[in-house]
């Protein structure tokens, strides 16, 4: 089925038509494949297409005003219909957290826990959002503690451990100790008369 075009002329290019961000040119480019396959247009991506989706979204992840910029309107336009739309699935998906292995699965389920964090169920909610909190990255849930370094030269350390081990060895008498030898305690006189008990037969 033919599809037939229909260009407007004469309508010109604002020159910052060509500085926007590359998701959001993925996502331009990707309603306006959407539009066409809607009129036979095929977007089974390829082996080809994956690898540059891949590549593209990799490099928005790690520098994304570089990639950015890279990304102009004349090298989008050398892209195939399924790369751009394969790339915007990533990037709607990941966002700018596209890595590897175990920092992607880290962005993914936080991404899931931020569309939970929505969900109608309150207790399904709170646990999102509670979760959330409990990111590293957020941390607002963790409990800080300040940990204050004395940094020590080892002739000190040595004088410390010395006196230290003197004292094992060689206990000091303690001046204000008394020392009762031989001698009866009152303890009426010491502490004062004592009441004696009154007994209660059971």
């Amino acid at each position: 089925m033919a599809i037939v075009l229909k260009p407007e002329v004469g309508i010109p290019v604002s020159e910052g038509a060509d500085s926007s961000d590359l998701k959001e040119k993925a996502e331009a480019a990707c309603n306006t494949a959407q539009e066409l396959a809607e009129h036979g247009l095929d977007l089974e991506p390829t082996k080809e297409d994956k690898d540059v989706a891949a590549a593209l979204s990799t490099s928005y992840a790690e520098n994304p005003g570089k990639t950015s910029k890279k990304a102009t309107n004349k090298n989008i336009s050398k892209l195939t219909p399924a790369s751009l739309v394969l790339t915007d699935a990533i990037l709607q998906e990941f966002g700018h957290s596209v890595a590897e292995n175990a920092a992607q699965i880290r962005y993914l389920v936080t991404n899931k826990l931020l569309i939970e964090s929505e969900n109608q169920d309150p207790r399904i909610r709170m646990r999102a959002l509670e979760l959330l909190g409990k990111i590293s990255d957020v941390g607002l849930f963790a409990e800080k503690s300040e940990v204050t370094v004395t940094h020590q030269s080892t002739d000190d350390l040595r004088a410390k451990l010395r006196s230290k081990l003197e004292k094992l060895v060689e206990p000091v008498e303690i001046e204000d100790a008394v020392v009762i030898e031989n001698q009866t305690l009152d303890l009426e006189e010491a502490l004062g008369e004592i009441e004696d008990e009154e007994e209660y037969d059971d």
